[in-house]
């Protein structure tokens, strides 16, 4: 080795003695958050924070019930004391959604050449769930089944203008009874078969509204069902309408069951509708045509009242000038699925959701408190989300990521945790980690200092079973942190002594050391697209 001058030498020690400090810096600051961690987050603090989610008097934290406000602002205590700030000027976001009813009103008609034929609801026409609301007048314009499906090189709709009528469309696709088709898929339906893409369709073509009837060659029975509304029959509960959100795209168009009086009047017969529909089947190509010269009156109203519920949110602020403008979502669903209103005397019967997911819950605010134990701040700021109405359909998540309190495209990732405290100690499911390489590789890493065995979900879908899915929906890189299902899944059996409070603390750990790397990282995170991606 050549001799070093003093300069040089003076350098080399000099880069050596900054490398050292760092070192030991970056040594301490790991050692610091894995000790905030073990310290703040521990198996008794989680007991705590569950037991009092699951117990009795939260009657199961049903979307929207006393029960679920009530722990709305525990959390929201909690989230506050931590030093969270709100988002928006509040802890809480109302859900964006409503359910519908029919209003008074609803009518059907045709007028001809033969007069005015009036229809009657309910025997002879039904409005669907996503039935769009409103008033019009039209031609009719029959259009087989209702599909355009370029693989299979049919569409209803070549050579018709429908822009401003109303089209009339068989229930399903071609060839449902027969499974030699190499077109659509027989008895096994193609996407073309649903009603949404159908109105989706008709919508895009200008349709004014739609008309659905039941194939004479598929159906014996022609009465319209459409969808059971309370208030067209004495046995059907409230709360079976259908959810939608409340500011529900305007776009979707009014759309019908019909029967065999409509059909009749429009085709003369069930036998004619029959006739053209075995022409479309035999010859695999559209039969679609203008239905004589009568216009068609329809008349859809629609009510809507609020579901209730709100989640709950606070954030912490970043210290980097430049990186707090980006955030790290930690969220969780608060809400379960209530009691049984009928139970017999001396039983269990509140579903306490102990697991599901007042674990996940307890895992959040835990995280928020250890961030705050931190004796310095995050570069990136650190939102924290407890979504109610999970249980529902995921429609805390569906409404944040709809009216977002954050950009969406300044949120690097999401964590989310469900179903934290049961089965084996050491077994941990990170679901996402194929289409979340990077975040996978994170978790990894954070994971020797905890030591789970975990499992990897490498299927082709996400996975919609929990709010993460809404976040990667919008492109948001994203990990479910879930430990399993058990025999108390969704049952009265699910209560706060059956959890692992240990195994909960440990994975709320590793999820903040997850976060608390992400939160002070500069990098971008590698998402395998799920746009588009409506696989369960």
């Amino acid at each position: 080795m050549p001799w070093l001058n003093p300069s040089q030498m003076i350098r080399t020690l000099s880069l050596f003695l900054i490398s050292f400090l760092l070192l030991n810096s970056g040594v301490r600051s790991q050692q610091m958050v894995v000790s905030t961690a073990t310290s703040v987050i521990t198996p008794q603090l989680l007991q705590e924070y569950i037991g009092y989610l699951a117990s009795d008097s939260m009657k199961g934290r049903n979307t929207p019930s006393p029960g679920l406000d009530s722990a709305a602002v525990y959390i929201a205590g909690h989230f506050k004391s931590s030093g969270l700030k709100p988002l928006n000027g509040s802890y809480y976001q109302d859900l964006d959604f409503c359910y519908f009813n029919l209003a008074e009103g609803s009518a059907l008609t045709l007028t001809g050449a033969d007069g005015v034929k009036e229809f009657t609801l309910k025997n002879d026409f039904v409005p669907y769930d996503m039935t769009g609301n409103g008033s019009l007048a039209a031609q009719v314009v029959f259009a087989g089944y209702g599909i355009t499906a370029p693989q299979f090189n049919y569409d209803d709709y070549q050579g018709i203008e429908v822009k401003g009528k109303i089209v009339l469309i068989l229930r399903q696709e071609p060839g449902q009874t027969d499974s030699t088709r190499k077109e659509f898929g027989g008895k096994d339906l193609t996407k073309y078969a649903g009603l949404a893409e159908k109105q989706k369709r008709a919508a895009e073509l200008g349709a004014a509204g739609i008309l659905v009837v039941s194939g004479p060659l598929n159906y014996t029975s022609m009465r319209p069902r459409g969808f059971p509304w309370p208030s067209l029959s004495k046995t059907i509960p409230h709360d079976v309408l259908p959810l939608h959100r409340c500011t529900e795209d305007p776009a979707k168009i009014p759309m019908v069951q019909v029967g065999e009086k409509v059909i009749v009047a429009l085709f003369g017969s069930t036998d004619s509708l029959r006739r053209i529909q075995q022409l479309i089947e035999t010859t695999m190509k559209p039969h679609s045509f203008t239905v004589g010269n009568k216009t068609m009156d329809l008349k859809v109203g629609l009510t809507k009242t609020p579901l209730g519920g709100r989640n709950v949110i606070g954030y912490l602020e970043g210290s980097d000038p430049e990186l707090k403008k980006e955030a790290i979502v930690i969220g969780a669903h608060y809400d379960h699925v209530g009691f049984i209103e009928s139970a017999k005397p001396d039983t269990d019967y509140i579903y306490n959701g102990a697991d599901d997911n007042a674990s996940g819950t307890s895992g959040v605010i835990a995280l928020a408190k250890a961030f705050a134990a931190m004796p310095e701040k995050p570069k990136r700021s650190v939102i924290f989300m407890a979504y109610a109405g999970e249980e529902k359909g995921l429609l805390g998540s569906a409404t944040y990521v709809g009216n977002p309190l954050w950009p969406l495209k300044e949120t690097m990732a999401m964590l989310n945790l469900d179903m934290i405290s049961r089965n084996h100690p050491d077994s941990l499911e990170i679901i996402g980690a194929r289409q979340n390489p990077d975040l996978a590789k994170i978790i990894r890493k954070q994971n020797k200092k905890i030591g789970f065995i975990l499992e990897e979900s490498k299927g082709k879908s996400m996975g919609g079973g929990s709010d993460h899915y809404n976040f990667y929906k919008k492109e948001i890189p994203d990990i479910f942190f879930f430990a399993g299902l058990h025999k108390d899944y969704h049952q009265v059996g699910d209560n706060p002594d059956k959890i692992d409070a240990g195994k909960a603390a440990r994975v709320s750990r590793l999820a903040f050391l997850t976060a608390w790397y992400l939160a002070n990282d500069k990098k971008h995170y590698k998402l395998i697209s799920g746009k588009g991606d409506d696989d369960e």
